[in-house]
């Protein structure tokens, strides 16, 4: 990582997003991805909520899936210090961050490797999906 690198320059750009309506049951579907750490619920391009598997412990399943998670700590801005970032999303155990603009719009997605010792490209992403049949070649 280069020194004085930011969080945009190691954000996905084109994270799956899920629309203000997505129910909790259509949420513990997405979650039978392994790969689905944390649902990206957007309306009109603002991010209302970051949505993680055990927010959703409990809730019936047809309440809206944005209404179980939150922002805050699951949030972070696109010019923050990108060392600095990933020492805390390490000691928080937290595998993914979403980028938004100071409006709260969605811009991408912080992604942490399952070893920590590095980000997700987008191009990564995308050889998965294919591999996996969710995008054309």
């Amino acid at each position: 990582m280069a020194p004085g690198s930011v969080v945009a320059d190691a954000m996905l750009l084109h994270p799956k997003v899920c629309a203000a309506d997505l129910s909790v049951g259509a949420a513990h579907e997405l979650f039978g991805d392994d790969h689905v750490h944390a649902l990206l619920v957007v309306g009109a391009g603002v991010l209302l909520a970051v949505v993680e598997q055990a927010d959703l412990a409990g809730a019936p399943a047809e309440d809206a899936a944005r209404h179980h998670g939150r922002l805050g700590d699951r949030v972070v801005g696109p010019h923050e210090d990108m060392l600095a970032t990933w020492t805390a999303m390490l000691a928080d155990g937290r595998r993914r961050l979403a980028v938004v603009d100071e409006q709260g719009a969605l811009l991408g997605l912080l992604c942490l490797k399952r070893s920590g010792r590095g980000f997700c490209s987008q191009a990564d992403v995308d050889a998965r999906a294919r591999e996996r049949g969710a995008l054309a070649p």
